[in-house]
């Protein structure tokens, strides 16, 4: 059959429309329940949300929240009490590796024995990759990351924003399409952690990976997502979910001089604080 004139053209929009509504990660009624000296306590409770394809989204509440519980839910690290998590339709298995899933966790846990290239090829290397393939993309990694000049070095000769660095691009190098990521950058000072927004800024809007991103800070969701899922204090309910519509691309410093990053701050603020003072109360 052939297609009538423009009609090649709409079919074509269609299907990019129709990849970019795609559902990737699918959490229904999930719920996390932990045994602590013979007393059970509910760490998530009926928790339902869904991340598409291209989306960022943040993952933000009080601490204790369960934010990191849900994500290592996701990622097939911690087993479920109840309810489903679906990544691409398919149910996550506990303990199961998902290789189009990344993870990106709190620490670089980098290894100290190792040079930089050689932290960032660590996968490519377990994977079996042949040598001078891992050699031109691990160089690809260490320049879009920032960090010629300092392949060598091992990871104690490096600040922290450049451990992190480091520790991105050992899990990027691997092209996942899902990314996973636990509050990568809550132990670096300010300054440093704006210098991280605007690298995993930049290498989004190149790759454009589908990212749930976990935090307890709004500046920095605000930042980075394109949606902030505000969780209730413990136990872990959804309460809120915001779109976070600050054109791109977004410049970390210049993004929060702008009105609507104030506006949505006071906005999820408020809502937050009331979590905050939950906390406080219990």
């Amino acid at each position: 059959m052939i297609a009538a004139p423009g009609q090649g053209l709409a079919l074509a929009r269609d299907e990019d429309e129709a990849t970019a509504a795609r559902t990737r990660i699918a959490v229904q009624g999930l719920a996390k329940r932990f045994n602590a000296s013979g007393h059970e306590f509910v760490a998530v409770d009926d928790v339902s949300f869904e991340v598409k394809q291209g989306e960022f989204v943040a993952l933000l509440g009080p601490s204790g929240c369960g934010k990191s519980t849900i994500l290592n839910m996701v990622a097939g690290l911690l087993p479920r009490s109840g309810g489903r998590i679906l990544i691409d339709q398919d149910t996550v298995e506990t303990g199961k590796v998902n290789p189009r899933v990344g993870y990106v966790f709190q620490r670089d846990t980098l290894f100290p024995w190792r040079t930089v290239e050689q932290n960032i090829g660590y996968g490519l290397e377990i994977a079996g990759l042949p040598k001078a393939e891992r050699a031109g993309r691990v160089a690809a990694a260490v320049e879009k990351a920032g960090l010629s000049g300092f392949a060598q070095s091992f990871p104690r000769m490096l600040s922290g924003g450049m451990r992190q660095r480091v520790a991105l691009m050992r899990t990027l190098i691997l092209e996942p399409e899902i990314l996973l990521m636990d509050e990568p950058f809550g132990a670096l000072d300010t300054h440093t952690k704006l210098e991280m927004h605007k690298t995993l800024l930049e290498i989004w809007e190149r790759e454009r990976q589908t990212v749930l991103f976990v935090t307890h800070d709004l500046g920095e969701a605000l930042t980075l997502a394109s949606r902030i899922i505000l969780l209730s204090a413990r136990p872990g309910r959804l309460k809120e979910d915001f779109d976070v519509a600050i054109p791109r691309p977004r410049d970390p410093v210049s993004v929060r001089e702008s009105a609507e990053f104030g506006r949505l701050y006071s906005h999820i603020w408020h809502s937050l604080g009331e979590e905050f003072r939950r906390t406080r109360a219990d």
